[in-house]
Formats: C-alpha cells, sequence, structure tokens
C-alpha cells in the first residue's frame, strides 16, 4: 500500500531547515562551526582542551601566587614571569569556555558582542605575549651579558615602561584589525568554521574582496612579529657569543640553562603564530588551521608554566619550603 510518510517527513525538513534560516537572519551573532559533521572529533578535541585548560589554570595561578608570596622570587626576571602567566590565564580563559559549551551542548551561536569582546581580547593578549617574549629575551641578555650591571638597567620603571608598551601596541593593533574585520559584509552567512572568534575564520566568511583586509593584516602581523624576532635573535645572538667565551663547562651550563627555558617557550609560540596570523585569509585547508590555532590558544599556555616551573630551581624550590610550611603547620 502506497504510504505519503516521507512526503511528510521531507516537508518537516524542510519547514526545519526554514525555520533554522529565518532564525538565524533574525540573530545578530554567528554560528561557531567548529568541525561540522564529526562529532567524534569534536569530543575528542574537547576532553584535551579541558585537560590543557585545567592544566593551563593551575599552573599560570601557581606562578602568579608563588612569585607573589616568595620574596626570593621578587626580581624582574619573575615580574616578566607573572606577566607572562597573566596573559596566557586570560587568553585561555577568554577562548576554551564558550568553546566547550558549544561543542557540548546544541546551540553553537555567539552574539555579535561576544564573538566581538573575544575577537579583540585575542588580537590584543597575543600581540602583547608577541612582544613581552621580546622583552623577557633583552632581560636574558642583560643578565647574562653584563651581570655586574644587570640591577642598573633592568630598574623596576624601565620593565614597567617596556610591559607598558607592549600593551599599547597590542591595543593599537587589536584597535585597527578588529573593527576592520567585525564591519566585514557577510551578505547573511554567519556560520564561522572555527571553535572561536578568529580573524582568518571572519575573513574567510566575507563577501567582498578581502585583499585590503589581508594585506592590511599581514603587513600589522608582519611589523610585530618580526620588530620582536629582530629584538629576540639581536640579543640571543649576543648571549651566545657570550657563552662560547665562558672557559668552565659549569658556567656554560648555568648560562645556558638561564635562557633554554624561554627558548623554548619563544619556539612553540613564535612557530604557531607565523603560520596562523601571516597566513593568506583564504588558506585551503581549514581543518590544519584550526587544529593550529586552538593548539596555539589552548596548548601553549599551558605547556609554558611547565617549562618554566619545572626547569626553574628557584621555583621549586619555593614549592618545596612551602610544602615544608604546610607540613610543619599540620603536625602542630
Amino acid at each position: 500500500m502506497y504510504s505519503v510518510k516521507p512526503i511528510v517527513n521531507s516537508s518537516n525538513c524542510y519547514q526545519e531547515k526554514r525555520k533554522r534560516i529565518i532564525n538565524d537572519s533574525y540573530f545578530g551573532g554567528f554560528t561557531l562551526l567548529g568541525f561540522t559533521g564529526q562529532p567524534q572529533m569534536e569530543m575528542i578535541i574537547s576532553w584535551v582542551v579541558l585537560f590543557f585548560y585545567i592544566i593551563a589554570l593551575i599552573g599560570n595561578m601557581a606562578i602568579i601566587l608563588l612569585s607573589f608570596l616568595d620574596d626570593h622570587l621578587q626580581t624582574l626576571m619573575y615580574y616578566f614571569l607573572r606577566s607572562l602567566a597573566t596573559l596566557d590565564l586570560c587568553y585561555t580563559t577568554n577562548i576554551v569556555p564558550k568553546m566547550l559549551v558549544n561543542i557540548w551542548g546544541k546551540d553553537k551561536r555567539i552574539t555579535f558582542g561576544g564573538c566581538a569582546f573575544q575577537l579583540f581580547t585575542g588580537m590584543i593578549l597575543c600581540s602583547v605575549e608577541c612582544i613581552l617574549l621580546a622583552v623577557m629575551s633583552y632581560d636574558r641578555f642583560n643578565a647574562v651579558c653584563k651581570p655586574l650591571h644587570y640591577m642598573t638597567i633592568m630598574n623596576s620603571q624601565l620593565c614597567q615602561g617596556l610591559v607598558g608598551t607592549a600593551w599599547v601596541v597590542g591595543v593599537i593593533n587589536c584597535m585597527i584589525l578588529s573593527p576592520y574585520a567585525m564591519s566585514l559584509p557577510q551578505c547573511g552567512n554567519h556560520h564561522l568554521h572555527h571553535f572561536f572568534c578568529e580573524m582568518s575564520a571572519m575573513i574567510k566568511i566575507a563577501c567582498v574582496d578581502t585583499t585590503a583586509m589581508e594585506v592590511t593584516t599581514f603587513a600589522m602581523c608582519l611589523i610585530i612579529v618580526l620588530a620582536s624576532l629582530l629584538l629576540l635573535l639581536v640579543s640571543y645572538g649576543f648571549i651566545a657569543v657570550a657563552v662560547l667565551k665562558i672557559k668552565s663547562a659549569t658556567g656554560r651550563q648555568k648560562a645556558f640553562g638561564t635562557c633554554s627555558s624561554h627558548l623554548i617557550v619563544v619556539s612553540i609560540f613564535y612557530g604557531t603564530v607565523i603560520y596562523m596570523y601571516i597566513q593568506p585569509g583564504n588558506s585551503p585547508n581549514q581543518n590544519k588551521g584550526k587544529l593550529l590555532s586552538t593548539f596555539h590558544s589552548i596548548v601553549t599556555p599551558s605547556v609554558n608554566p611547565l617549562i618554566y616551573t619545572l626547569r626553574n630551581k628557584e621555583f621549586r624550590g619555593t614549592m618545596k619550603r612551602l610544602i615544608g610550611k604546610k607540613k610543619v603547620l599540620w603536625k602542630q
């Protein structure tokens, strides 16, 4: 006997699709698609992200708290480390909670204001961290090459001024690029092929020629990245020369140990950021871009505190002293 069930189902599907289109047109925000059609992949990524986010929270909060609690860590180097930990903590928190809610929930939408805040904050923090890592290399240069004049050169006023300059440059970069990206016409396309609001994803959904936007983004990021890399390479060039002049193996190991943690962090950060922000907006491999930007946004900030704390004797000593004090208090 002839059945009309398929006709009813197709009609229902059409009505649901039409309703969704109408709702999206009235909704002034964006839909974060992530890996559309790959729910298993999204769940795996979400649990990996949650794992690294917990590590980032614990590790960066530990650096911030320990540098305040222990007098031995009230030095300029740890002032920079505390600033870096604060940046990483804010950067991950800006992205991860909303990302997990979207993956685990049915509603994958984000408001226009929420997307703008995420994009603006991410651009500022990424720019500031890029410059701060270069400033930290200058600090290591003075510590290794000019140890007798280190405290005179790297005084608190200079350090605060360098960090303040990094924030000013970050805000200027954000105010040039982010409003431009958010104002691009999308012609009704509000579906971002990403887990969060990111510059390249915003450029991809624009329905106009984005050449000017891509050139501006490339130029601004190139200036910040190249200027920071130049300072970093010059600083470590002088450090390498100074280390090679040290005759004792112990002295060379100590000098290298002072810079090795920072070198590892710099390599991870600059490697991912160069791919993310200096690539063309219409790069064909979207999935690779999503994974790399997720790695940069979540994994890197969680690895940084592990690298600095596990390889730093003063941090390990501070943790042992605090644990020892707690044990004494418990016994009493």
